[in-house]
């Protein structure tokens, strides 16, 4: 299955796995990449020394490709970008920031850069920055999302229209039919990350994955919308949040009420009442804990068939 995605990655599927938060080290990455699409190490919850151990056991996991995801606005962001270049990374996937930061060294060093945007406006500034690739990501997704709540659907073939460079659709795609439909509107792959979360090698506790697979449609909202928008299971954090909407409360009293680790208490403790439990709304399609692998291949069989069924 040979495209500008496939090529510029050198990889067999044009199926990337998110790299989340709490959710996507190397066990994970590794895995995906061994099936054939490209794994990413989400390095947004990792200090720089645990980065480095992932990177290297990921090494040993696997001779194909797999990249790195880096939120930009990351504290120790310096010394992570040293890392990813002394342990011989290829591939980073940026978001959160400006990619004009740091898209040069990176290119500098012989690194493919993808960005993650939600808008065409950032998809521009994107392409304008040096990137290869951009990931469009719709407010579907799970995690942070952009403040434009649209629609990854609406936002695919939008960018299209603007773009040179190949795009990668993300937010609502966790089946072979997603897939296709992505592609069917002008992306050239795709990056899944709710359904990699409910995967055997996630390192998402195990909690957080039997919650993610009885949730059903309408069971996540995109809240704190002030701080950073953010896609959540309703729990009981979430409804603490709401009330305090009700008193119309400042951005200090929302920074106050989140606290700190509020995401690793929720995704990688356990904690399905007090923590923040981030995932997309494609969850309610999302039924069954399966090894990656198996996801890929239920991926790719289904787009083949559809796409077969169609011609």
């Amino acid at each position: 299955m040979k495209n500008t995605i496939t090529q510029l990655f050198r990889i067999k599927y044009p199926i990337i796995q998110a790299g989340m938060v709490w959710n996507s080290g190397w066990k994970l990455a590794s895995a995906v990449s061994n099936s054939g699409g490209l794994g990413l190490i989400g390095a947004g919850s990792m200090y720089p020394d645990v980065l480095r151990e992932h990177i290297q056991k990921c090494k040993k996991a696997t001779e194909k490709p797999f990249g790195v995801n880096v939120p930009l606005l990351y504290p120790n962001i310096e010394e992570i970008m040293q890392i990813i270049v002394e342990e011989g990374v290829k591939i980073v996937f940026s978001s959160a920031g400006n990619p004009k930061t740091w898209t040069p060294f990176l290119k500098e060093n012989g690194i493919t850069v993808v960005h993650v945007v939600s808008s065409v406006k950032f998809a521009l500034k994107s392409e304008q920055a040096g990137v290869d690739a951009i990931v469009a990501e719709g407010f579907e997704a799970g995690g942070h999302n952009g403040r434009e709540e649209t629609t990854t659907f609406t936002l695919i073939p939008m960018v299209k229209e603007k773009l040179s460079i190949p795009i990668i659709a993300a937010g609502g795609i966790a089946s072979g039919r997603g897939m296709l439909a992505a592609m069917v509107l002008g992306a050239d792959g795709v990056q899944i990350g709710s359904r990699f979360v409910a995967s055997t090698e996630s390192s998402a506790h195990i909690n957080f994955k039997n919650e993610v697979i009885n949730t059903q449609d309408g069971g996540t909202q995109l809240t704190l919308k002030e701080l950073a928008p953010t896609r959540l299971i309703k729990n009981s954090f979430y409804n603490e949040l709401q009330e305090l909407y009700q008193q119309k409360p400042t951005v200090e009293q929302l920074k106050e009420k989140l606290g700190r680790a509020r995401a690793k208490k929720g995704m990688f403790e356990g904690d399905l009442e007090n923590g923040e439990l981030e995932i997309g709304q494609i969850a309610g399609l999302i039924n069954e804990i399966k090894p990656a692998a198996e996801i890929v291949q239920e991926i790719i069989g289904e787009f083949e068939a559809v796409k077969k069924s169609f011609c």
